[in-house]
């Protein structure tokens, strides 16, 4: 297989991971879990980009989304009020898997809405951190 490239691009509050309500989101900090990946996935090339700024988030998707093979998602809240991230998910030709460490349908009515999903390859959610590497099974699993 020819080496990936796969960009992961986390939404708000998302680096608190390891600090923020640990009952929900875990112990572990983002930064632990993309070491995991690197170690796991020698052959693949991960970017990594994180942001409070919904704005920004739309850019990282618009710039990687026209350069990386793949892109795991994580938009955290505003996946639930965000149309603009939804229509930049649309607009690039990699495609998307939407990541969520928490199972969202298990949790308050209105993060049972995505603009993200209709635009997605798929959604992964409600297995913690694990979620990312089954994310980029998924792509490698695309890629073939």
């Amino acid at each position: 297989m020819s080496q990936l490239n796969i960009v992961i691009i986390n939404g708000p509050n998302l680096n608190l991971l390891g600090k923020r309500e640990p009952e929900i989101y875990g112990s572990t900090t983002f930064e632990d879990c993309l070491a995991q990946l690197k170690n796991k996935y020698p052959d693949i090339h991960f970017d990594y980009f994180q942001s409070n700024v919904e704005g920004e988030l739309i850019g990282a998707i618009q710039q990687y989304g026209f350069s990386q093979w793949g892109i795991i998602l994580n938009a955290a809240a505003y996946t639930h009020t965000s149309v603009g991230i939804g229509d930049a998910v649309k607009a690039v030709p990699s495609p998307v898997v939407e990541v969520h460490i928490s199972n969202t349908f298990s949790r308050e009515n209105f993060r049972h809405q995505s603009y993200i999903s209709p635009n997605a390859a798929g959604v992964i959610l409600g297995f913690g951190l694990s979620g990312y590497g089954l994310a980029v099974e998924a792509l490698i699993g695309l890629k073939k």
